[in-house]
């Protein structure tokens, strides 16, 4: 792996690696995930792309956010660094998380003109079908929360800190969002509740969307919905794959990003 280098936003530091040669590509990693994930499949492009493979603002060797952080955020972040190091008419690749930073930057001005060809793997953003066991787990954790909500200020707010550390309230949460604190839990939950289909029309780009087969995390569903939302999307998927289909497997996907690159 190559030696970290550093840019500076918002009195932050955010991580960086930069491997190969040729036209920028910039890639984005998943919620929980760093660089480090990214980097084999940046290595399988680097001979046909220059890429910069981040560690988004609170993971890998990157600074939380100074506040919590939308979507929004993420995406002037981005922004930024690109405008910094002038990688005009660059191509992205992103996974998960990725993906919804990607969707909102390609949404606007900015996007239009300084991003080119995007591949989105695994990407999050649409709003999901929820499950009957989503709804009996919301609405236990609001049976829960009932009998505190009577009580004053002060009593409330230490009771129901009591109650979030007990094993049943943390079995009834997102395993993401129990093991955050701070500015990156609230980032969590402004990121997961923002949906991105409005802005599904106004990407004008080519975009190829490279779905795994067995993805349970953003099923093939989320990838069908994006391809209709982009006039100029594709969708394909790679059987035997899941969630990291970059690594699940890896020749054909690096495969299939090339030819999408170079094309």
């Amino acid at each position: 792996m190559s030696e970290p280098l550093t840019f500076t936003y918002a009195n932050s530091r955010i991580r960086y690696h930069k491997v190969g040669e040729g036209s920028p590509l910039v890639v984005l990693h998943g919620w929980g995930s760093s660089s480090r994930v990214m980097m084999p499949v940046a290595k399988h492009l680097a001979h046909l792309r220059t890429c910069y493979v981040l560690d988004l603002p609170g993971f890998g060797g990157s600074d939380e956010p100074p506040k919590a952080w939308s979507i929004d955020d993420y995406a002037d972040a981005v922004q930024a660094f690109i405008e910094h190091y002038e990688l005009e008419g660059a191509d992205v690749l992103v996974h998960s998380f990725g993906g919804r930073i990607t969707l909102k930057m390609c949404s606007r001005e900015f996007g239009k003109k300084h991003i080119q060809k995007v591949l989105i793997t695994g990407g999050a953003g649409m709003k999901p079908k929820r499950s009957f066991r989503f709804y009996v787990r919301k609405y236990t954790a609001k049976l829960l929360k009932a009998p505190f909500m009577m009580l004053p200020q002060p009593l409330r707010d230490k009771a129901l800190n009591k109650l979030r550390k007990t094993n049943l309230w943390k079995s009834l949460g997102s395993s993401d969002y129990s093991k955050l604190s701070g500015v990156m839990r609230q980032t969590f939950v402004k990121s997961v509740t923002e949906h991105l289909e409005p802005c599904l029309p106004h990407i004008p780009h080519e975009v190829l969307l490279l779905w795994g087969r067995n993805d349970d995390a953003t099923p093939v569903y989320q990838g069908k919905r994006i391809e209709e939302g982009i006039e100029g999307a594709a969708l394909v998927i790679i059987e035997d794959a899941g969630h990291y289909a970059f690594l699940d497997k890896p020749k054909q996907f690096a495969r299939i990003a090339a030819a999408f690159l170079e094309g």
